[in-house]
């Protein structure tokens, strides 16, 4: 009988991306309670904060065959946990501004007003496309655009160079802006 307390996070993940249960169980055990704090304090609501924890924990489940960890396990949870966190707020943004543009009636839509839903438009367009990002892509780039935290800040938080997360950033950039170009092609047309 394997001793699974004993082991490492590193120890049980490969365990567990070979499908065993226990290894899984191991690593949950281990770390749901930090997770669910993390994502308690920023959703500031317990039961959205549990299904993102499960949420997390399920998609480590489902994608173990191909899951590649290269950085301390702890901070990939909080990282994972970060970027839901922030789809979950970003969803509850989107919410209040269609309940507020509901509530707002207006009889005569001026050339201001119409060029505030274009530019909503578009934000949604911008949002749609990082939300299309690989996970740690999205999460860098709303780092640096919505958090403003600099190359070397978000450096840190993510255990990687500042000259990485400066080449990450810039394909995010090319990215988005090749599909943005293509967005004003057919909005202009």
């Amino acid at each position: 009988m394997k001793s699974y307390p004993s082991f490492t996070d590193a120890e049980l993940i490969t365990l567990f991306c070979e499908g065993d249960n226990h290894a899984f169980t191991e690593i949950y055990n281990r770390h749901w309670k930090q997770v669910l704090y993390y994502a308690a304090k920023k959703t500031e609501d317990i039961a959205v904060a549990e299904d993102i924890v499960q949420d997390v924990f399920v998609s480590l489940w489902k994608r173990r065959a191909q899951l590649e960890i290269i950085s301390e396990f702890k901070n990939y949870l909080i990282v994972s946990i970060k970027y839901r966190v922030l789809k979950f707020l970003n969803k509850q943004r989107i919410k209040r501004l269609a309940e507020e543009s509901n509530v707002l009636n207006y009889d005569i839509l001026d050339d201001s007003t119409q060029q505030y839903l274009d530019f909503d438009e578009l934000r949604s367009a911008l949002e749609e496309m990082v939300g299309k990002l690989p996970e740690r892509s999205a999460l860098i780039y709303r780092m640096n655009k919505e958090e403003g935290m600099s190359h070397r800040e978000i450096g840190i938080e993510m255990g990687m160079s500042e000259k990485a997360v400066n080449a990450n950033l810039v394909r995010t950039k090319k990215t988005l802006r090749a599909g943005l170009n293509t967005f004003l092609l057919s909005f202009l047309l």
